[in-house]
Formats: C-alpha cells, sequence, structure tokens
C-alpha cells in the first residue's frame, strides 16, 4: 500500500477550485488516493455548500479522504449553534469574514438566523460538527492553522489547531513532526523545514494547491507532474 498522502488546505467555497484539485490527485493517484483536507471549506467563495456537499457524497461513495476542521468551519457551527455561548455571531456575516457569501449559498441573501437553520441542511451541519482538529501519521502532524510551540502534540488545544499565527508561524524549533498546515496565506506554499504552509489564498481568489507528501518529502502537484517543495522555497 502506498504511503502517499495528498493534502488540500483551505477551499473556502471554491468548487470549482476543488473540482480541478480533486482531478489533478486522480489522475495521479487514482480513486483510491488518500487525501487530508486542512479545513476552511466554507466562507467568502460562492458555493460553500457545493463543497460540503462533494466531500461527504464521495466519503460515503468510500473515498479515503479525512477533512479536518478550520476557524471559518467553526465559525459557520457557532452561528448555527441553537444554545451555544457564540449562537448567531453576526461578525461571521462581515464583509470580511465571508458569511454572507455562505449563507448565500444555501439561498438566504439576509442576516436572518431563522433562515439559514432552515436552509442549512442537517446533514451539513452534522458532517462539519464530526470534523477533527488534527491528523498524525509516523512523520506528520496536520492541522489547519498550526501548533503551539513547546506543547506536546497529543495535548494541543482545539483554538490553538483552528486559529494559531504567532508565535508558531516564527518559531524554529523541531516538533518532533513536520506540521502541515494552512489558514494563513502565503503567495506560493513554504516549506520552513519543521513546517509547510500551504494555503495560497483560494479564499481570496488566488490558487488552491495540492501537496503531495511521502513522509517528510514534499512536492506540489500541478498539471505537470510534481514538483520539489523544499526548506527555503
Amino acid at each position: 500500500m502506498s504511503d502517499e498522502i495528498y493534502v488540500i488546505p483551505d477551499i473556502h467555497g471554491n468548487s470549482d477550485k476543488l473540482r480541478d484539485a480533486l482531478a489533478l490527485i486522480e489522475a495521479e493517484g487514482g480513486q483510491g488516493a488518500r487525501v487530508i483536507f486542512l479545513g476552511d471549506l466554507v466562507d467568502r467563495g460562492p458555493d460553500s455548500r457545493g463543497v460540503i456537499q462533494t466531500l461527504i457524497d464521495w466519503i460515503a461513495a468510500g473515498r479515503d479522504w479525512i477533512v479536518l476542521r478550520g476557524n471559518h468551519d467553526q465559525l459557520f457551527l457557532d452561528f448555527l449553534d441553537v444554545q451555544g455561548e457564540k449562537a448567531g455571531n453576526h461578525g461571521w456575516l462581515s464583509t470580511n469574514m465571508g458569511g454572507r457569501e455562505t449563507m448565500a449559498s444555501y439561498g438566504v441573501y439576509r442576516r436572518d438566523r431563522d433562515a439559514a437553520l432552515r436552509a442549512v441542511p442537517q446533514a451539513h451541519v452534522d458532517f462539519l460538527a464530526g470534523l477533527p482538529h488534527a491528523h498524525e501519521t509516523d512523520d506528520l502532524f496536520l492541522c489547519h492553522a498550526g501548533i503551539a510551540p513547546g506543547v506536546p502534540l497529543t495535548d494541543q488545544h482545539p483554538e490553538d489547531l483552528m486559529w494559531i499565527r504567532e508565535p508558531f508561524l516564527s518559531d524554529r524549533r523541531d516538533h518532533g513532526k513536520l506540521i502541515v498546515h494552512g489558514h494563513t496565506p502565503v503567495d506560493w506554499p513554504e516549506h520552513h523545514g519543521n513546517r509547510v504552509a500551504l494555503d495560497g489564498g483560494a479564499g481570496w481568489g488566488r490558487a488552491l494547491h495540492v501537496a503531495v507528501f511521502e513522509g517528510q518529502e514534499a512536492w506540489l502537484l500541478q498539471a505537470g507532474g510534481r514538483v520539489p517543495l523544499r526548506p527555503g522555497r
């Protein structure tokens, strides 16, 4: 069995870019390829509903896919939570966060939480609520945002895994495993030796990159094949 892992970072409601990324993976790795999604399925792009439904459908069809939870997925859940302390958080509906685009993908065009509760299928809520915050292999620790440096990987807090930037981004120490993350957009995927940053800014109209890992060896998967992703790039 191949130890290849394909990784797709922040999709942000761009179902067209997701389809292209999945086509690249299937062309190289076939239908049995293991794919890990780093979260932020929703917000900013036009088709968050389609992104979630695609993942639900293909996982149900037997694809070897693992989907992690991002901070935007959590914000969506918080908005829909009937009893939670963050229920109805209207900050998610601000221009910057992208909640309005997510609601529009469900046919809700006003700040009406009751309408949102009626429009979002329970299967979508259950899917997001069941997403883990991290996934580990022998060589990699994959999460949405990063980790709290100096804290054992087994003791990381969900808020850090979904939200952290500093001091993680500037920390140069060996974390025990190579950390693979999205969350903080970069002009091009970056390998820092102890971490790999993959969010190319699809939520802001830029590319949705696909990475491939074999152990800690990393490549970007492009239409012409693999491009090595090494420290310093």
